[in-house]
């Protein structure tokens, strides 16, 4: 059965810096090229888009609030995506969900083009 199963949340002050950790196992991600996605949900918010990665890895997204300060390589040998994270804020604050898209082509923020879900991992960044 197709997972995701992320690590690396904590907590962290302003201005720090924290890896998380995506790993896809399963015979979809095995016979499929997938992009993937992270996402987040601060208490009493939407979740929202973060930042996404193509097939390949050569093409990435980012939502206008972490550019510059997010990026998501990815290593296809080893089926796992992360997300790093420098000088983050307390507005960073959130459960993390990394999600994948089987052979979606094209980058997306949308949460609906993503079918599978990891079981998210909290960031908490104090002042």
């Amino acid at each position: 059965q197709a997972q995701l199963v992320e690590s690396g949340g904590g907590l962290v002050q302003a201005g720090g810096s924290l890896r998380l950790s995506c790993a896809a196992s399963g015979r979809a991600f095995n016979a499929y090229g997938y992009n993937m996605g992270w996402f987040r949900q601060a208490p009493g918010k939407e979740r929202e888009f973060v930042a996404a990665i193509s097939q390949s890895g050569s093409s990435t997204y980012n939502e206008d609030s972490v550019k510059g300060r997010f990026t998501i390589p990815r290593d296809n040998a080893k089926n796992t995506a992360t997300l790093q994270m420098n000088s983050l804020t307390p507005e960073d604050t959130a459960l993390y969900y990394c999600a994948a898209a089987l052979e979606l082509l094209r980058l997306s923020p949308r949460r609906d083009e993503y079918g599978y879900w990891g079981q998210g991992t909290q960031v908490t960044v104090s002042t």
